[in-house]
Protein backbone atom coordinates (compact mmCIF):
# COMPACT_ATOMS: atom_id res chain seq x y z
CA UNK A 1 0.00 0.00 0.00
CA UNK A 2 1.42 3.30 -0.95
CA UNK A 3 1.71 6.39 1.42
CA UNK A 4 -1.12 8.14 -0.13
CA UNK A 5 -3.44 4.85 0.49
CA UNK A 6 -1.77 4.37 4.25
CA UNK A 7 -3.20 8.46 5.06
CA UNK A 8 -6.49 7.73 3.39
CA UNK A 9 -7.12 4.51 5.45
CA UNK A 10 -5.51 6.39 8.94
CA UNK A 11 -7.78 9.25 8.02
CA UNK A 12 -10.82 6.85 8.67
CA UNK A 13 -12.71 6.50 12.51
CA UNK A 14 -11.17 3.34 14.11
CA UNK A 15 -13.90 0.94 13.50
CA UNK A 16 -13.73 1.39 9.89
CA UNK A 17 -9.87 1.05 10.07
CA UNK A 18 -10.49 -2.22 11.92
CA UNK A 19 -12.49 -3.14 9.18
CA UNK A 20 -10.42 -2.43 6.61
CA UNK A 21 -7.71 -4.75 8.03
CA UNK A 22 -10.04 -7.31 8.58
CA UNK A 23 -11.06 -7.01 5.22
CA UNK A 24 -7.95 -7.03 3.46
CA UNK A 25 -7.20 -10.47 5.52
CA UNK A 26 -10.54 -12.37 4.59
CA UNK A 27 -10.70 -11.66 0.97
CA UNK A 28 -6.80 -12.11 0.38
CA UNK A 29 -7.73 -15.46 1.84
CA UNK A 30 -5.45 -15.06 5.20
CA UNK A 31 -8.49 -15.47 7.02
CA UNK A 32 -9.94 -19.07 6.37
CA UNK A 33 -14.32 -19.27 6.30
CA UNK A 34 -14.76 -20.82 9.47
CA UNK A 35 -12.58 -18.07 11.40
CA UNK A 36 -13.90 -17.37 14.55
CA UNK A 37 -13.40 -13.76 15.69
CA UNK A 38 -13.12 -13.09 19.28
CA UNK A 39 -13.52 -9.33 19.91
CA UNK A 40 -11.03 -10.00 23.03
CA UNK A 41 -8.47 -10.84 20.72
CA UNK A 42 -8.74 -8.79 18.03
CA UNK A 43 -8.88 -5.87 20.22
CA UNK A 44 -5.36 -7.18 21.79
CA UNK A 45 -4.39 -7.80 17.96
CA UNK A 46 -5.17 -4.15 16.64
CA UNK A 47 -4.05 -2.55 20.08
CA UNK A 48 -7.62 -0.85 19.86
CA UNK A 49 -10.63 -1.46 22.64
CA UNK A 50 -13.85 -4.03 22.12
CA UNK A 51 -16.27 -0.61 20.50
CA UNK A 52 -14.11 -0.03 16.99
CA UNK A 53 -13.76 -3.93 16.92
CA UNK A 54 -18.04 -4.15 17.39
CA UNK A 55 -18.47 -1.66 15.02
CA UNK A 56 -15.55 -3.33 12.27
CA UNK A 57 -17.54 -6.37 12.64
CA UNK A 58 -21.16 -4.96 11.89
CA UNK A 59 -19.57 -3.23 8.94
CA UNK A 60 -18.30 -6.69 7.83
CA UNK A 61 -21.49 -8.38 8.29
CA UNK A 62 -23.48 -6.09 6.40
CA UNK A 63 -20.82 -6.48 3.52
CA UNK A 64 -21.47 -10.52 3.97
CA UNK A 65 -18.01 -10.85 4.73
CA UNK A 66 -18.66 -12.31 8.22
CA UNK A 67 -21.94 -13.68 10.20
CA UNK A 68 -22.90 -13.84 13.69
CA UNK A 69 -23.84 -17.50 15.60
CA UNK A 70 -24.74 -18.01 18.36
CA UNK A 71 -21.19 -18.88 19.78
CA UNK A 72 -20.18 -15.29 18.14
CA UNK A 73 -18.87 -13.87 14.92
CA UNK A 74 -17.56 -16.19 12.52
CA UNK A 75 -15.54 -15.83 9.08
CA UNK A 76 -17.71 -16.54 5.69
CA UNK A 77 -14.73 -15.32 3.30
CA UNK A 78 -15.65 -15.48 -0.78
CA UNK A 79 -16.84 -18.35 -2.49
CA UNK A 80 -18.33 -18.79 -5.78
CA UNK A 81 -21.66 -17.86 -4.60
CA UNK A 82 -20.76 -14.82 -2.95
CA UNK A 83 -18.31 -14.21 -6.14
CA UNK A 84 -21.02 -14.19 -7.83
CA UNK A 85 -23.40 -12.25 -5.86
CA UNK A 86 -20.73 -9.61 -5.57
CA UNK A 87 -20.36 -9.36 -9.46
CA UNK A 88 -24.22 -9.43 -10.36
CA UNK A 89 -24.77 -7.15 -8.14
CA UNK A 90 -22.43 -4.19 -8.86
CA UNK A 91 -23.16 -4.80 -12.83
CA UNK A 92 -26.70 -3.90 -11.96
CA UNK A 93 -25.82 -1.13 -10.13
CA UNK A 94 -23.40 0.49 -12.13
CA UNK A 95 -25.27 -0.46 -15.82
CA UNK A 96 -27.93 1.97 -14.58
CA UNK A 97 -24.99 4.17 -12.77
CA UNK A 98 -23.76 4.39 -16.78
CA UNK A 99 -27.05 5.16 -18.04
CA UNK A 100 -28.39 7.74 -16.03
CA UNK A 101 -24.61 9.31 -16.32
CA UNK A 102 -25.24 9.60 -20.16
CA UNK A 103 -28.44 10.64 -20.13
CA UNK A 104 -28.17 13.38 -17.32
CA UNK A 105 -24.35 14.14 -17.98
CA UNK A 106 -22.89 17.03 -20.18
CA UNK A 107 -19.43 16.96 -21.81
CA UNK A 108 -17.58 18.94 -18.84
CA UNK A 109 -18.86 16.71 -16.44
CA UNK A 110 -17.72 13.56 -17.91
CA UNK A 111 -14.55 14.93 -19.04
CA UNK A 112 -13.89 14.36 -15.02
CA UNK A 113 -13.30 10.70 -16.29
CA UNK A 114 -10.33 11.60 -17.99
CA UNK A 115 -7.75 12.09 -15.58
CA UNK A 116 -9.10 9.21 -14.00
CA UNK A 117 -8.01 7.10 -17.45
CA UNK A 118 -4.72 8.93 -17.50
CA UNK A 119 -3.42 8.05 -13.84
CA UNK A 120 -4.53 4.43 -14.85
CA UNK A 121 -2.23 4.27 -17.59
CA UNK A 122 0.42 6.19 -15.95
CA UNK A 123 0.37 3.61 -12.87
CA UNK A 124 0.20 0.18 -15.47
CA UNK A 125 3.37 2.35 -17.07
CA UNK A 126 4.83 2.15 -13.57
CA UNK A 127 3.60 -1.55 -12.40
CA UNK A 128 2.05 0.50 -9.49
CA UNK A 129 -1.55 -1.88 -8.40
CA UNK A 130 -2.29 0.21 -5.67
CA UNK A 131 -2.14 3.77 -7.66
CA UNK A 132 -3.99 1.67 -10.78
CA UNK A 133 -6.69 0.11 -8.28
CA UNK A 134 -7.26 3.48 -6.75
CA UNK A 135 -7.76 5.75 -9.95
CA UNK A 136 -9.78 2.39 -10.90
CA UNK A 137 -12.31 2.50 -8.03
CA UNK A 138 -12.48 6.54 -8.47
CA UNK A 139 -13.40 6.03 -12.07
CA UNK A 140 -16.31 3.56 -11.63
CA UNK A 141 -17.45 5.49 -8.32
CA UNK A 142 -18.02 8.78 -10.51
CA UNK A 143 -20.41 7.24 -12.37
CA UNK A 144 -22.84 7.67 -9.74
CA UNK A 145 -21.71 10.86 -8.72
CA UNK A 146 -23.21 11.72 -12.68
CA UNK A 147 -26.06 9.41 -11.96
CA UNK A 148 -28.08 11.95 -9.77
CA UNK A 149 -29.85 9.08 -8.11
CA UNK A 150 -29.15 9.22 -3.71
CA UNK A 151 -30.18 5.70 -3.03
CA UNK A 152 -28.44 4.10 -5.92
CA UNK A 153 -25.24 5.70 -4.85
CA UNK A 154 -25.87 4.27 -1.24
CA UNK A 155 -25.87 1.15 -1.84
CA UNK A 156 -22.65 1.82 -3.56
CA UNK A 157 -20.77 3.24 -1.07
CA UNK A 158 -21.86 0.40 1.13
CA UNK A 159 -20.03 -2.76 -1.36
CA UNK A 160 -17.53 0.37 -2.04
CA UNK A 161 -14.91 -0.60 0.14
CA UNK A 162 -15.08 -4.49 -0.53
CA UNK A 163 -14.34 -3.58 -4.21
CA UNK A 164 -11.48 -1.41 -3.26
CA UNK A 165 -9.68 -4.49 -1.32
CA UNK A 166 -10.71 -6.78 -4.27
CA UNK A 167 -8.82 -4.54 -6.48
CA UNK A 168 -5.93 -4.14 -4.50
CA UNK A 169 -5.64 -8.21 -3.94
CA UNK A 170 -6.71 -9.01 -7.85
CA UNK A 171 -4.26 -5.92 -9.40
CA UNK A 172 -1.03 -6.98 -7.32
CA UNK A 173 -1.28 -10.40 -9.21
CA UNK A 174 -1.44 -8.84 -12.69
CA UNK A 175 1.99 -8.33 -14.50
CA UNK A 176 0.98 -6.11 -16.75
CA UNK A 177 -1.69 -3.93 -16.01
CA UNK A 178 -2.05 -1.54 -19.47
CA UNK A 179 -4.96 -4.16 -21.01
CA UNK A 180 -7.08 -2.72 -18.07
CA UNK A 181 -6.23 0.77 -18.34
CA UNK A 182 -7.07 0.29 -22.08
CA UNK A 183 -10.42 -1.07 -21.24
CA UNK A 184 -11.07 1.88 -19.41
CA UNK A 185 -10.01 4.18 -22.54
CA UNK A 186 -12.63 2.52 -24.54
CA UNK A 187 -15.44 2.78 -21.84
CA UNK A 188 -14.63 6.30 -21.87
CA UNK A 189 -14.89 6.33 -25.17
CA UNK A 190 -18.35 5.02 -25.36
CA UNK A 191 -19.74 7.03 -22.47
CA UNK A 192 -18.46 10.24 -24.38
CA UNK A 193 -20.16 9.15 -27.63
CA UNK A 194 -23.28 8.28 -25.52
CA UNK A 195 -23.68 5.19 -26.64
CA UNK A 196 -25.25 3.22 -23.69
CA UNK A 197 -25.34 -0.13 -25.54
CA UNK A 198 -21.66 -0.27 -26.17
CA UNK A 199 -20.56 1.02 -22.78
CA UNK A 200 -22.91 -1.47 -20.81
CA UNK A 201 -21.37 -4.07 -22.87
CA UNK A 202 -18.04 -3.07 -22.49
CA UNK A 203 -18.93 -2.85 -18.68
CA UNK A 204 -20.44 -6.27 -18.45
CA UNK A 205 -17.04 -7.82 -20.18
CA UNK A 206 -14.84 -5.95 -17.69
CA UNK A 207 -16.63 -7.55 -14.35
CA UNK A 208 -16.66 -10.59 -15.91
CA UNK A 209 -13.00 -10.55 -16.12
CA UNK A 210 -12.63 -8.92 -12.37
CA UNK A 211 -14.76 -11.77 -11.04
CA UNK A 212 -12.40 -14.34 -12.68
CA UNK A 213 -9.28 -12.66 -11.90
CA UNK A 214 -10.70 -12.60 -7.86
CA UNK A 215 -11.77 -16.12 -8.35
CA UNK A 216 -7.85 -17.21 -9.92
CA UNK A 217 -6.59 -15.21 -7.38
CA UNK A 218 -8.15 -16.60 -4.24
CA UNK A 219 -7.65 -20.11 -6.21
CA UNK A 220 -3.70 -19.30 -5.70
CA UNK A 221 -3.80 -18.86 -2.02
CA UNK A 222 -5.57 -21.85 -1.45
CA UNK A 223 -3.54 -24.07 -2.98
CA UNK A 224 -0.35 -21.99 -1.97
Amino acid sequence: MDQLAVRQVRQLPLGERVAHQLRVLIVSGQLDPGTHLVEGALADRFDVSRGPIRDALRLLEAEGLVESRRRGVYVTGLDEDDIDELFTLRESLERLAITRAIDRAGKNETDALEPLVTAMMEAADKGDPTAFAQADLEFHSTFYALAGHRRLTAVWEQYRPVFAVILDVTNTQDRDLRPAAEAHADLLRAIRSRDVTEATSLLSSHLLGAGNRLRTTLQQVRDS
